[in-house]
């Protein structure tokens, strides 16, 4: 494993954690927007890292069929891109947009959570409900103008 390579820290669903080789791994600089002053109009500090989620092979088939799916509305043909340009150094940059695309990555191999169970309400809940509701009403009725009994 070399500098290059990017590391997913251990979680559910990669419970050994996971190494992109750097070789996959595609970093371009470009002008940022961001903080900087003069400073901006002449360094390429802004960051985007791209990684082709569909020709990869740190991720076993399942694992790929799972980030597909899950980051299908963020991927473009395949490929999954991050942008950092919040700090003023291309160094920054470039580890701030690592550690988003770790993020993501570890965040779409989780499993699913387990489907919810549906429940029912107490009978005793249910009239507390009910009587809280008489309690207000009574209370709102209360507030109402007096109807004049002509």
């Amino acid at each position: 494993m070399s500098d290059a390579d990017l590391r997913v820290p251990p979680g559910p669903g990669i419970p050994g954690g996971l190494v992109i080789p750097g070789g996959e791994l595609r970093e371009r600089f470009s002008r940022s927007s961001g903080p900087g002053g003069q400073g901006v109009n002449t360094t390429d500090s802004r960051t985007q890292l791209s990684f082709d989620v569909s020709a990869t092979t740190a991720l076993t088939e399942s694992q790929r069929r799972r980030v597909l799916d899950r980051l299908s509305g963020r991927l473009v043909d395949g490929v999954l891109t991050v942008d950092a340009s919040e700090h003023r150094s291309q160094r920054q940059n470039r580890s701030a947009a690592r550690d988003r695309l770790a993020a993501l990555l570890r965040e779409a191999l989780a499993p699913p959570p387990p489907p919810r169970r549906a429940t029912r309400r107490t009978r005793g809940s249910q009239e507390r409900r009910l009587a809280a509701k008489r309690e207000r009403s009574s209370t709102k009725r209360a507030r109402s103008r007096p109807r004049g009994d002509d």
